[in-house]
């Protein structure tokens, strides 16, 4: 493991934790050894459940993609799709907040547990971009068609309350860490070559999904990082004041 990404094993769970508090905002690295270390688990015949977890006051704050371009986003996803392709399930502890790609990450993951004040936003309609990390698949799974057009279209945040209650997470609790290695427990209890082929063929349409919706979503989002409407809602967000678009 590294400075960013540590993995630790108790009791057939895997605690992998992204360590760049106090946001853990990803990039291209950070992805990479996280999908790295989440796919070496799947040799692990002592590891039967992952906690996906994160140090610091936020679980994933999202991501800058600015100055990146297309290429440069599609390798970030390269290393988001791997996050998809594990055979293990994944329960995510969801502190503070999830935000736009951070949300997608969290999404990634099979179960998600939140803090009661967590803060879960698809915020990319008030920056003026579109949303990415699969988001156009994983949201309208969880929550549905018609919910999750609500979340993309405003960009409003929920709390972890709301969000249990529209599916967007499974679980409400004081302690995410800690509920979600109790939920992996649980899961770790099953027959250890039986949880992966139920895995498999319950999200076998997934991972073509999401292949197919990030290529989308980095043409999409390359085509809006140059506009004035994407500066204007990125200056808008660090100056804590409401957007004025313009169309352009």
């Amino acid at each position: 493991m590294s400075d960013i990404v540590r993995a630790t094993v108790a009791d057939r769970v895997a605690l992998l934790e992204m360590r760049r508090p106090p946001n853990n905002f990803f990039d291209e690295a950070l992805l990479t050894e996280l999908a790295d270390a989440l796919l070496a688990l799947d040799d692990e015949k002592d590891v039967t459940s992952v906690v996906l977890c994160s140090q610091g006051k936020h679980f994933c704050a999202g991501a800058d993609l600015r100055g990146m371009g297309e290429a440069g986003i599609r390798r970030v996803y390269r290393q988001a799709f791997r996050l998809f392709s594990g055979r293990k399930p994944v329960v995510a502890a969801v502190q503070g907040a999830a935000i736009g790609g951070g949300l997608g990450l969290a999404m990634s993951a099979d179960f998600r547990i939140a803090a009661p004040g967590a803060r879960l936003t698809a915020n990319f309609a008030r920056l003026g971009f579109h949303q990415g990390f699969a988001l156009s698949v994983t949201l309208p799974r969880a929550v549905g068609p018609q919910r999750a057009q609500e979340l993309l279209y405003t960009g409003r945040s929920v709390d972890g309350g709301e969000a249990a209650a529209m599916g967007l997470c499974d679980a409400v609790a004081d302690d995410p860490r800690e509920a979600a290695i109790e939920f992996a427990t649980r899961i770790a209890a099953a027959a250890p070559l039986s949880v992966p082929f139920i895995r498999a063929t319950l999200r076998r349409s997934l991972v073509s999904e999401v292949s197919a919706a990030l290529d989308c979503e980095a043409a999409a989002q390359a085509a809006l990082l140059e506009t004035a409407d994407f500066a204007e809602g990125v200056a808008a967000s660090i100056a804590k004041r409401p957007p004025h678009f313009v169309g352009s």
